[in-house]
């Protein structure tokens, strides 16, 4: 086995990470998590870094509860990604011109559509169940006031942060497209929502961490909450899919004389709960800051902004709940990374990456996060290379 068993509090804490290179506070979260009543099993990522209640990088399985803080405020947060026919040869020199096409067409930020995309129009988009997703959304926590208009404008949209949309190239000479992003607003407000309710319920009030409330089964809470998180997550899914069908549609026009193929795209959320049996028993998987690599699941891992990223195929390890890490992940705050580097480190260490240089994004500087090789050769037993990618189009929220 390649973990490291640390000793929890209830159940031990299996490590893909080295224990030593992980921050104090992580570890004090960690041990927080592992004396949850509720807790089957504990697995870390070797993407492991502090996060708002729960750790980033853990793999939470309970019996008969939910933590609303272990799932994050960006529900279904996730990536896809699909290999098109083009090679690299097939790119122009200059990338801004297709950068500019891609913004103008992916609202970015805080943007979002003037008028809701109509998946009807989208190229082979599967249209199938989308209008009885948004009829459910009226049943969307009814007791808050939602801005559907808004939800709707949102779906397709990148958001800010860490989300960011790729052009990458193979290691054989084949263009990729990738995105990372997640359930935009309506995501946020519904977790923020639940945790509140989560840290109100009375068997909540003696835990180590207010942060870690759970929602236990067979209540009307739990039920609740899990109509809006599955929904939520189906949102971001589909946000996702939005963007790949336009992103595609870009590609498709720019490069119209070589009449684009794609493969089919994989998908993955790396912030949600999944119902999942180990040992003979029913448990709800939560992974926060980490991928489903159950045996032959494809999955992506991507590096930073100036790195590489990669595809990967699951190997099914029941040690880590069939488990994957979700990224290179962080090794400074963003206020240090703002604190440490400068936008002249910023083009530096992304030279060669048609991509923001500016100061909005010194943050988001590949010198903020881990090695993504390292964390690649932390996961031997996790997963396996299918293709190593490498940007050359970075589009940053």
């Amino acid at each position: 086995m390649s973990y490291t068993e640390v000793p929890g509090i209830r159940v031990p804490i299996r490590m893909w990470a080295d224990p030593a290179t992980v921050e104090g506070q992580a570890m004090q979260q960690l041990r927080n998590i592992s004396s949850l009543p509720w807790l089957h099993g504990l697995a870390v990522m070797p993407d492991v870094h502090l996060g708002k209640g729960a750790t980033v990088g853990s793999v939470i399985a309970m019996n008969g509860a939910v933590c609303p803080a272990a799932v994050g405020v960006d529900i279904g947060c996730g990536m896809s990604a699909v290999k098109t026919s083009l090679t690299a040869k097939d790119l122009p020199d200059d990338l801004s011109r297709l950068r500019s096409k891609i913004e103008r067409i992916i609202p970015v930020g805080r943007g979002l559509h003037s008028d809701p995309v109509d998946p009807h129009k989208l190229h082979g988009f599967p249209t199938a169940g989308w209008d009885d997703f948004w009829q459910r959304f009226d049943g969307v926590a009814p007791e808050v006031k939602w801005r559907r208009d808004r939800a709707m404008q949102q779906m397709g949209t990148l958001g800010s942060g860490n989300h960011f949309c790729e052009v990458c190239i193979d290691d054989h000479g084949f263009v990729w497209l990738m995105l990372h992003s997640g359930s935009r607003n309506i995501g946020k407000e519904l977790a923020e929502h639940h945790m509140g309710v989560a840290r109100s319920l009375p068997h909540n009030q003696g835990l180590v961490d207010r942060d870690l409330a759970v929602f236990i089964a067979d209540t009307p809470q739990m039920a609740a909450y899990r109509q809006d998180l599955f929904w939520a997550q189906e949102y971001a899914k589909n946000n996702r899919a939005v963007m790949m069908a336009l992103f595609q549609e870009v590609v498709r026009r720019e490069f119209a004389k070589a009449k684009v193929g794609f493969d089919e795209v994989i998908s993955c959320h790396h912030n949600y709960v999944a119902e999942e049996r180990y040992d003979g028993v029913d448990l709800l998987v939560t992974r926060k800051g980490a991928i489903r690599a159950g045996s032959g699941d494809l999955g992506i891992i991507p590096g930073s902004m100036g790195t590489g990223s990669y595809i990967v195929r699951g190997l099914g390890n029941e040690a880590a709940f069939h488990s994957a890490s979700h990224g290179a992940g962080r090794k400074m705050s963003r206020s240090a990374a703002k604190k440490r580097f400068t936008t002249k480190d910023l083009e530096e260490q992304t030279r060669g990456v048609e991509c923001r240089k500016d100061s909005g994004v010194v943050d988001e500087i590949p010198g903020a996060y881990k090695p993504i090789e390292k964390v690649i050769a932390q996961q031997k037993d996790l997963v396996e290379v299918v293709a190593h990618l490498k940007q050359v189009v970075c589009i940053k929220g």
